[in-house]
């Protein structure tokens, strides 16, 4: 039998024991923290340095209030709208750019770090430890895996982490298109526990994370992002009709560059 047969069981026993390993390699002194970058942006081409950030996504600005609620799409994957990712063995992972299970076929773009901090709300923006995070996005065509035509065999651009003592959650990722009407942007759940993360009956938050407009621009400059120049030039974050110009503490503080690799990060507070 393969490992991805096995089921959310064989997934939460093999965490377990990485997670006893990290804790060995913590006890040494060798623990790392994931964090918010700021500063100025620049970006003129595709070696350009990419470092944006949002005016909401530090820790104290967060902690005035939860992340706001969004839709889902209309292609979650978590069971609300056709097919269930969750309850998949092989879901929880970091590095989302392939499917796994049934195809190995990856997803090609401009490689993107997404950095996620889970919060709890209601204790001062105290890290939420044992929270899990399911994200999903685009690739640079503008499919979503499991519905898109040509990519309902795959399941890439999804996956679960959990937040460690730090409240933070890290997926590999790749850079997503920009689409006809909306901004670009990240989708993500937020459950109270990775066992609880196999149904979106479960979740206590769904927002969506946008991305600067200067970082787009740069990415979008290079090879296999020509839609995502048109749409873009069509949009914006004022009038795109999900963040409606509130998006603030949804934009994400993005560093690194376009040649080297780009870096989102969010607080995500929730309660």
């Amino acid at each position: 039998m393969h490992a991805h047969d096995r089921g959310l069981a064989y997934d939460l026993s093999n965490l377990l024991g990485r997670r006893r390993m990290l804790g060995l390699i913590a006890g040494a002194g060798l623990a790392s923290v994931v964090g918010c970058s700021t500063g100025s942006s620049t970006s003129s081409g595709t070696t350009s340095q990419a470092t944006s950030a949002g005016a909401a996504t530090g820790t104290a600005a967060a902690c005035a209030g939860d992340i706001p609620e969004e839709t889902a799409g209309p292609f979650p994957g978590d069971g609300s709208n056709g097919p269930n990712v969750l309850n998949q063995s092989g879901i929880v992972r970091s590095d989302i750019r392939s499917s796994f299970g049934g195809s190995s076929a990856t997803a090609g773009g401009v490689p993107l770090t997404i950095n996620l901090t889970v919060q709890d709300s209601s204790k001062g923006c105290a890290p939420l430890v044992g929270a899990a995070v399911y994200l999903w996005h685009c690739d640079r065509d503008g499919q979503y895996s499991l519905y898109s035509r040509g990519v309902t065999g795959e399941n890439y651009l999804r996956g679960v982490q959990e937040a460690d003592a730090n409240g933070a959650v890290s997926f590999t990722s790749i850079f997503p298109a920009a689409y006809s009407g909306r901004w670009p942007h990240i989708h993500f759940e937020v459950y109270p526990s990775l066992a609880k993360a196999t149904a979106q009956g479960n979740k206590i938050a769904t927002s969506q994370l946008a991305l600067p407009e200067d970082v787009c621009k740069a990415v979008y400059a290079t090879d296999g992002y020509a839609s995502s120049v048109q749409n873009i030039a069509r949009t914006s974050l004022a009038n795109d009709n999900v963040f409606r110009g509130d998006y603030q503490s949804q934009l994400a503080a993005v560093s690194g560059s376009v040649s080297s690799g780009v870096v989102a990060s969010l607080a995500l507070p929730v309660s």
